[in-house]
């Protein structure tokens, strides 16, 4: 194979995706290459808006425009009395595609244990303001079922015990080890249907 510097420099990069090792990364730059105007153009442009106007919301941690503002928790036109609570974007939608779920989320963007993440990093001083300020009367928290994410569940349980919110969590449906973007809507709506409750001090 030709030695490119760019298209070496863009194999490594594509590469660093889940699911994607430089086989695969190979095969995309190819036809990246072979479409030029069709997608390495508008997908350069694209790149570039999503970098400059997209972030994630310093108060629910879900993506947000810097043009509109953030569509989960500042511009939700009906207001609720139900905060879930995950670890990744990708579980957000994950629910929110199932249709199993009517209110707030609240993404950490990670868990206590995994790597490269502390408690401070995570977005649980947040949660407890907006339980505190938006009338949440329920937090589900809907973590994986894996050790680093049932951690991070009871830090958060811990961290809310001097409101009066009710907290549960995902129960039955939710295998060992499960990690919620890759659960079936079925295996959701059971897990949401008989979450458990956790603490005592609400009804």
């Amino acid at each position: 194979m030709q030695k490119i510097t760019e298209i070496e420099d863009l194999i490594k990069l594509i590469s660093k995706l889940p699911g994607l090792g430089p086989k695969s990364a190979k095969r995309i730059v190819l036809k990246l290459i072979n479409s030029r105007d069709e997608l390495i153009k508008p997908m350069a442009n694209t790149l570039v808006q999503v970098y400059k106007n997209v972030t994630r919301c310093n108060s629910c941690g879900s993506l947000k425009s810097n043009i509109d503002g953030c569509t989960n928790c500042e511009k939700k036109k009906k207001k609720f009395n139900k905060i879930c609570v995950v670890e990744d974007i990708a579980d957000q939608w994950s629910i929110e595609n199932s249709n199993i779920y009517k209110g707030y989320f609240h993404i950490l963007g990670g868990t206590i244990a995994s790597a490269g993440h502390r408690k401070e990093d995570l977005l649980i001083n947040s949660l407890v303001e907006r339980v505190n300020k938006e009338q949440i009367d329920e937090v589900i928290l809907a973590t994986s079922a894996t050790v680093e994410g049932q951690t991070t569940a009871y830090y958060i349980q811990d961290s809310l015990k001097n409101t009066s919110v009710k907290i549960t969590k995902l129960a039955q449906g939710l295998p060992i080890g499960g990690e919620i973007e890759s659960l079936d809507d079925g295996t959701l709506y059971s897990a949401f249907k008989n979450r458990s409750k956790l603490n005592s001090n609400s009804d």
